[in-house]
């Protein structure tokens, strides 16, 4: 493994990873109590997709380029629908909380922000790494190994940029009290759209 390979993968994964750090700042934000243990299973989760996709990206391309590039069209629209759809739940979940706050007794329990579900946060790491596949044509000259190490190191980056975002998230959401997921579900939905215009 060439010094110039390792630079090159920390540089890839540090750009991957914005998108994966904004929505990672977003989780954070709407569940401001997250224990260490659930910050680890969200941004391993985003790590491991980020891994993934430059991999299956290099396969693709040097298997079924032309297969791959039809599917590239598709991969703009697939990142919006996903961030549109657990954004929208998230701003729903959050508004809901803000009336219920607002209406509740002061003797009532305190209402609980709706956590991300498994399946929610598969989603956010399909829709924030699903561009990574077009990162199989920048390491299509690489031999598999060299390829294999270089989206370990991008999903080691992907990894730590995102423990970052979910604590400063967390962070932001503990002072912003109920409207945390309002604002977590907003931001989940502007990434989206610029995942969309930058990919189209």
């Amino acid at each position: 493994m060439t010094l110039e390979l390792i630079i090159m993968s920390i540089l890839l994964g540090a750009g991957l990873a914005m998108d994966a750090f904004s929505v990672s700042l977003a989780d954070g934000l709407g569940e401001p109590d997250m224990r260490k243990g659930r910050m680890l299973q969200i941004a391993g989760t985003f790590a491991g997709f980020q891994f993934a996709m430059p991999l299956i990206g290099w396969i693709l391309v040097r298997t079924a380029v032309d297969k791959f590039s039809v599917l590239e069209k598709f991969i703009p629209w697939i990142a919006l629908l996903l961030l549109l759809y657990i954004g929208g739940e998230m701003l729903h979940e959050g508004v809901k909380e803000m009336k219920a706050r607002s209406t509740a007794d002061s003797d009532s329990e305190p209402v609980r922000s709706k956590r991300l579900t498994p399946s929610d946060i598969v989603l956010q790491g399909i829709a924030t790494s699903i561009d990574a596949l077009s990162v199989g044509f920048t390491i299509e000259r690489y031999g598999f190994y060299e390829a294999l190490a270089s989206t370990i190191i991008i999903g080691i980056v992907t990894l730590v940029i995102c423990l970052a975002g979910l604590m400063l998230g967390r962070q932001i959401g503990t002072r912003l009290s109920g409207k945390a997921s309002v604002f977590g579900g907003i931001v989940l939905i502007l990434i989206g759209i610029e995942i969309f215009f930058r990919g189209i």
